[in-house]
């Protein structure tokens, strides 16, 4: 390639990745126009994405010209695999001038009798979304400039690509969270309940949650929880610790076995994913509360003519990593007519630099026998006000308005 050739292919180049009209297409249609021009511009045979998959394990196939069957066929290649997994692992290009099993691990590279391959990362932001390539059918050397400039529209990809990940994440983990949130709390004679979930002003939708549901002899299921984490992946968890949690308290009365049960899957199923938990079962019969902690801050119970307080109850390790294998315990408490019990997650607490003994103790003090919708007012009024909570918030509020 001459001098001036390489200057005119710069520019067009330049030009292709700086294109105001493409801000406004979506991410299909912007990767459509610019593979075929990138086509054109380098003169290969094929030009194909594969943007890495939710779990960070794999990339997959999205986008191409000139191997239409990778996209179709759902291919999947393991990162440090192959071609494209090296190229993901190492955030490096990788050029091969030889296509074979000892190179590729996707047969349909060879089939397309493709000789030469150059592959650059997808990074933006410091974050891997994924590997471009492109390739001849025959024997070709890529120059350096050609790598950087492939470098380039490859950074414009990678930019695209986490901005539409990044919206598409959070508006799937919002409509899962609001699936999965109960749409009205169940009715119970004696028993009165209320609830608030408010999304972090700087996380978005995370992993926290509450359930409530009806139980077998008269008994109410109350969760309340908290997946490390934030966004769609933490909402896929949250999801599958509440149902697990909801099918284990079906089969097991003690809220101490229930998330022993829910550790034991989590641990085996959940890679890397860890959850705070308080599992309490109410006997409406009794007016007795079985609770049980899984790293969760213990509940508030404030009773008719006493200062509210911490339910003292043991706080075992969070749910998730085998923690705990030593077992966990469980704790039997008093609902006496008129009591309200107030279980939350952290956010409601927790505020950048301000002690938290300071805020449990502002809590403890905002909870008081009311109707529950009230008392979610009135600690929401004092814990939150009018600024926005950096971290989700979940709310429960039970009270016990009349004598057993």
């Amino acid at each position: 390639m001459s001098e001036a050739q390489s200057s005119e292919m710069r520019l067009r180049v330049l030009e292709t990745v700086t294109d105001s009209t493409l801000r406004h297409l979506d991410l299909e249609k912007l990767f459509d126009v610019l593979l075929w021009q990138v086509r054109d511009l380098f003169a290969v045979d094929t030009v194909t994405v594969l943007l890495i998959d939710a779990g960070g394990r794999q990339l997959v196939a999205k986008a191409t010209v000139g191997l239409e069957a990778e996209v179709v066929q759902g291919v999947r290649v393991p990162m440090g695999k192959g071609f494209a997994g090296r190229v993901a692992q190492h955030r490096e290009p990788v050029w091969i001038e030889r296509v074979d099993e000892s190179t590729v691990v996707n047969p349909l590279l060879r089939a397309r009798g493709l000789r030469s391959l150059l592959g650059v990362p997808m990074v933006a932001q410091g974050h891997l979304t994924g590997v471009l390539h492109v390739g001849s059918t025959t024997p070709r050397r890529f120059t350096d400039e050609e790598t950087e400039l492939l470098q380039l529209v490859a950074d414009r990809l990678a930019m695209a690509a986490r901005m539409h990940r990044s919206r598409a994440e959070l508006a799937a983990a919002a409509m899962l969270q609001d699936s999965l949130l109960p749409d009205r709390l169940p009715t119970t004679d004696g028993w009165e309940l209320a609830a608030r979930y408010v999304p972090g002003a700087d996380s978005g939708v995370g992993g926290d949650w509450y359930d409530v549901f009806a139980l077998p002899g008269g008994r109410i299921g109350l969760v309340i929880g908290d997946v490390v984490g934030h966004g769609l992946p933490a909402a896929i968890v949250m999801g599958r610790l509440r149902s697990a949690l909801r099918a284990y308290a079906l089969e097991f009365a003690d809220p101490a076995e229930v998330l022993g049960k829910l550790d034991r899957k989590a641990s085996h199923f959940e890679d890397y994913s860890m959850a705070t938990v308080a599992y309490a079962v109410i006997d409406t019969a009794t007016a007795r509360m079985d609770l049980a902690l899984a790293g969760h801050l213990p509940p508030v119970l404030a009773a008719p003519g006493r200062p509210a307080a911490f339910v003292d109850a043991p706080v075992g390790p969070p749910v998730g990593y085998n923690l705990g294998v030593t077992g966990r315990r469980s704790v039997g408490v008093d609902v006496p007519a008129g009591s309200l019990v107030a279980l939350y997650t952290d956010g409601l607490v927790e505020r950048r630099g301000v002690d938290l003994d300071d805020r449990l103790e502002l809590l403890r003090q905002a909870v008081s026998p009311a109707p529950p919708e009230a008392a979610c007012v009135r600690i929401m009024t004092a814990l939150v006000g009018d600024q926005p909570a950096n971290d989700d918030i979940a709310l429960l509020t039970v009270l016990h308005n009349s004598a057993p």
